[in-house]
């Protein structure tokens, strides 16, 4: 894609599955990349302590780039929902990024994760789809709020990043099971995510929007 990040300063949120694939791209890109974890170890934030935000924030100084792909899904009917764990999923996909937009100084582009469960409402991911349909709705207005800045949503559909690798044997049919409702005829790969947010940081005349990355899934 060039070199337009070249000498950009990006912050990955999320160094597991796509957040290590996206920071790896950024990096081959010329960008200078710092990976953020709630784990132990490299630069901590942890999007349930505001402090760590915070400080995190006075570390680096200015981020050209800042991309959150934290999540914590909690898959589960609506009266079986924990609430802590409710919390820690809205925490992630929505209160985070305010909080992120609130310390950091971004020169150019913040990059929300949103997902298609939002726009698929299914019994048992009530709150995977409001949070994933909330992220996409901080994205339009945080761009109001910090314009120029440029604020997007990216909403992947099945990408095979990892992320279902817990599925076992059962892993290769659920994945054959969504490739056949897409109109490509395949789920997605890691390098269609990373092909998507190196243009998304890079395309200027975009901002407010959510990106849907599905395979034309119907």
């Amino acid at each position: 894609m060039g070199n337009g990040l070249a000498g950009h300063t990006v912050l990955v949120l999320g160094g597991r599955h796509l957040g290590t694939a996206i920071a790896d791209a950024a990096t081959g890109e010329g960008a200078k990349v710092h990976v953020a974890s709630h784990r132990p170890g490299g630069l901590h934030i942890d999007l349930r302590d505001e402090s760590t935000i915070a400080s995190a924030a006075a570390e680096l100084g200015e981020v050209d780039h800042l991309v959150n792909t934290a999540a914590a899904p909690h898959a589960a009917p609506v009266r079986e929902l924990d609430r802590d764990r409710t919390v820690d999923a809205f925490t992630a996909k929505v209160i985070g990024p305010l909080l992120l937009a609130k310390h950091f100084t971004i020169r150019r582009s913040l990059l929300l994760f949103s997902g298609q469960v939002g726009w698929r409402p299914a019994r048992g991911s009530v709150v995977t789809g409001v949070t994933n349909g909330a992220a996409s709705f901080a994205a339009r207005h945080l761009a109001a709020e910090l314009a120029p800045v440029r604020v997007n949503a990216l909403s992947p559909g099945i990408i095979d990043s990892g992320a279902w690798d817990a599925k076992g044997d059962a892993k290769a049919d659920f994945l054959a099971n969504a490739a056949q409702r897409t109109l490509v005829g395949r789920t997605g790969a890691v390098a269609d995510v990373t092909d998507a947010v190196l243009w998304m940081l890079q395309a200027e005349f975009l901002t407010g929007e959510t990106i849907h990355l599905e395979g034309g899934r119907p």
